[in-house]
């Protein structure tokens, strides 16, 4: 692959990250706009969002599977399809006052979600294999990038008074436009494995042996935990901030934007240090801001030191995820499974663990709860050698013959 190739196939990996976040915010911008359009009440709105989960949920849990039957390619080619597919539909079921218009909408949005962003991991790895250079966290940078745009985009039509339904047709519209584009720099095969696998089936046995792979568990500990940070930040911080430290709700909302802005600088600057300090210090350094953050949101009684807190938590969120998908693609052969397997780990902690920190939260108060996210990224601080510097990860990968993307990687 020459460097023209794969600079414009970073650059369209940039964009299929960009998309999802640009949508997922105008949508979440526009609920309270959609429950008063579907007359719906908390609890019918609870059961409205369940189709995202559930969506979601499916999209992660069968992408594994569908990269190793058919690439990378058609796997984000199709999910993104989905987003945009579910972003007419929800629009529609706004236009028309129809909960489960709205619902299937989002069912659709997060397979699609769910599993094209798995795939774009896997293609993501590839990419920093093939150059040597530290790309995901700048990835996971254009997802937050887009929600702050969407967010913002979102924000001001609410202000102006500007209809939903028109708006999320809007997105739509944009995403197709980009995602024309950004498909056809895309390579076919990345991450399919071989026909009736290799050497008499050894193919079929990969994903077992990945399981049973010690250090790659480990790696997946680290994504679990630093996944389920930024999911309780995402579903709970606004929340958090206004039942745990009497902020009034436009104060709560702005902390969140100040933890999503956290985030993107994190990780858009992150790669910085990775490559200078190497990645196991970097994930170190970031549990500990994460769980110094956490703790002070957690004991401390002061809103505004919580507020400024709050940016601790989302600088050390940022780079655990992209950081152990990097580790996990070079943690042995067989590169795509392995991040796979990992990514999966974490979009399942990202999806399932905060609806339980809501059950917590409605027992004990959302600040208890918010001490097992702290207990969770802790243990982090400890997990961190498991993903090894980039110098050792990258001369350890370099022999591996049986990866598939070693016959890709230009010789340096």
């Amino acid at each position: 692959m020459t460097d023209l190739a794969t600079r414009r196939r970073r650059t369209a990996l940039f964009l299929f990250f960009l998309m999802p976040g640009l949508s997922i915010s105008s949508w979440v911008t526009r609920t309270p706009d959609i429950r008063d359009r579907l007359g719906a009440s908390t609890a019918e709105m609870g059961i409205v969002l369940f189709g995202l989960s559930v969506g979601s949920m499916l999209g992660v849990l069968g992408s594994g599977a569908l990269v190793a039957r058919l690439g990378t390619r058609p796997v984000m080619g199709g999910g993104t399809a989905l987003v945009i597919l579910g972003m007419g539909v929800i629009g529609g079921g706004t236009l028309w006052s129809s909960a489960p218009a709205v619902a299937a909408g989002l069912f659709l949005f997060g397979a699609g979600m769910g599993g094209s962003e798995v795939a774009v991991n896997i293609d993501g790895a590839e990419v920093e294999r093939i150059t040597g250079r530290t790309v995901l966290p700048t990835l996971h940078g254009f997802f937050s990038l887009g929600t702050v745009v969407g967010a913002s985009i979102g924000i001001l039509c609410t202000a102006v008074g500007f209809p939903a339904h028109w708006h999320l047709a809007a997105v739509a519209a944009v995403t197709v436009a980009v995602f024309a584009h950004a498909l056809r720099a895309i390579p076919h095969g990345v991450g399919r494995a071989p026909a009736g696998g290799r050497a008499g089936g050894r193919g079929r046995s990969r994903r077992p042996a990945a399981w049973k792979d010690r250090r790659l568990l480990l790696i997946g500990g680290i994504v679990l935990t630093m996944a389920l940070a930024e999911g309780a930040a995402n579903d709970w911080l606004p929340l958090l901030m206004v039942d745990g430290h009497g902020m009034d709700p436009a104060l709560g909302s702005a902390v969140y934007a100040g933890f999503a802005a956290a985030m993107t600088i994190g990780r858009f600057g992150g790669g910085l240090f990775i490559d200078r300090f190497g990645r196991a210090p970097v994930v170190r350094a970031s549990a500990v801001s994460a769980a110094l953050g956490l703790a002070v949101v957690v004991f401390s009684d002061n809103a505004v030191l919580a507020g400024v807190a709050v940016l601790l938590w989302g600088l050390g969120a940022s780079l655990g995820f992209p950081l152990a998908l990097s580790a996990a693609g070079d943690s042995g052969p067989d590169s795509a499974a392995r991040v796979s397997l990992v990514a999966m780990i974490g979009y399942v902690a990202f999806l399932v663990g905060p609806p339980g920190l809501g059950f917590l939260g409605d027992h004990y108060g959302l600040r208890t709860a918010m001490t097992v996210v702290l207990a969770f990224v802790a243990v982090a601080v400890f997990l961190a050698p498991a993903v090894g510097t980039r110098r050792e990860t990258r001369a350890a990968s370099a022999p591996d013959a049986a990866s598939p993307t070693a016959c890709e990687h230009p010789s340096r």
